[in-house]
């Protein structure tokens, strides 16, 4: 069942598009990848659920929560839900906390917003949300400041405050990046543990290593454009898009000598190229692919998986 679902997503700033009618949904109890470079939207889509695009961008399509679109709803309502139902572990956690106050302050600041509560219950609730995420010696840290905490603790904390209201839907945006390799399986597991009791979770990354290991399904974003869409395994195992194919083999593998990178760098929107956007960097490009777009189209025999490259057709 659907928890999150977005439909045509458009979102411009002075008519140029810097996401281009998305599509995906969410469901409960499902880990859900969105996968590309950075600059792409992906972050952006994240701050379209929760309302918090910038003041000059002009947003079309829908975002459906619980059948309730999220673009129509007035700015009380919206309040109500982010942070609440909605929660987003911001990407930097070096920055993303106030340093002149306690963590104990700022987790509990999210609780008494949105319940009716008193402080020494919020405190508690925070105490016992910071030990959930591997944070020792829980009641004695809600009293220490943001730098008194390593970059992976502050991490926790942020996802300490997006889980204190136990929200429906979670969106982590890249929650493991600058992370040693301990403290990445730590916040892989949390994520699981929160698909076992229900929970959706949006994962924005460029990491298909962390996608392998957690994520259900994937959607792979180019220039604010969806261009491949399947189950974590298929994406894995039978890539169909260009660029996802790039994407994979630009990870790392003990068996290759060199890394394969994908050539050139992803234009900014005020010079998408023609036709399919991928094609100068695209090493299977058809002369149409420069003067048309593709459809999303389905990949024979396998309808849960999609590509937006002419090659299938």
């Amino acid at each position: 069942m659907s928890v999150l679902e977005i439909k045509n997503l458009t979102i411009s700033f002075e008519g140029k598009k810097a996401v281009d009618n998305l599509s995906l949904e969410i469901n409960v109890g499902e880990i859900v990848g969105l996968v590309g470079e950075s600059g792409c939207g992906k972050s952006l889509t994240a701050f379209s659920i929760l309302g918090i695009t910038p003041p000059d961008s002009a947003l079309s399509g829908k975002i459906l929560y619980n059948e309730n679109d999220l673009l129509k709803i007035d700015a009380e309502s919206k309040r109500k839900i982010r942070g609440n139902k909605i929660s987003l572990i911001p990407q930097d956690p070096m920055s993303a906390l106030n340093p002149v106050f306690t963590v104990g302050e700022q987790i509990s600041e999210v609780l008494k917003v949105h319940k009716n509560i008193s402080h020494s219950e919020a405190i508690e609730i925070s105490k016992n949300t910071l030990a959930s995420v591997n944070i020792s010696n829980p009641e004695q840290r809600l009293n220490d400041y943001p730098y008194q905490f390593s970059g992976g603790m502050r991490q926790r904390v942020l996802i300490a405050m997006a889980l204190v209201n136990e929200p429906d839907v979670l969106i982590a945006d890249e929650p493991t990046t600058a992370l040693d390799v301990t403290v990445q399986l730590q916040i892989l597991e949390i994520m699981k543990e929160l698909r076992k009791k229900g929970k959706a979770v949006l994962l924005i990354t460029h990491d298909l290593g962390v996608v392998s290991e957690v994520c259900d399904r994937v959607y792979v974003m180019y220039l604010g454009k969806i261009v491949e869409s399947a189950s974590t395994k298929e994406i894995l195992s039978n890539p169909k898009h260009p660029y996802t194919i790039g994407l994979l083999n630009s990870l790392p593998d003990e068996k290759k000598k060199l890394l394969s990178p994908i050539k050139g760098q992803p234009p900014s929107i005020d010079s998408i190229p023609s036709g399919c956007a991928f094609h100068p960097r695209c090493d299977l490009v058809m002369d149409k692919c420069k003067s048309s777009i593709p459809e999303l189209y389905n990949v024979k025999q396998v309808t849960e998986h999609r590509s937006k490259c002419f090659l299938e057709v």
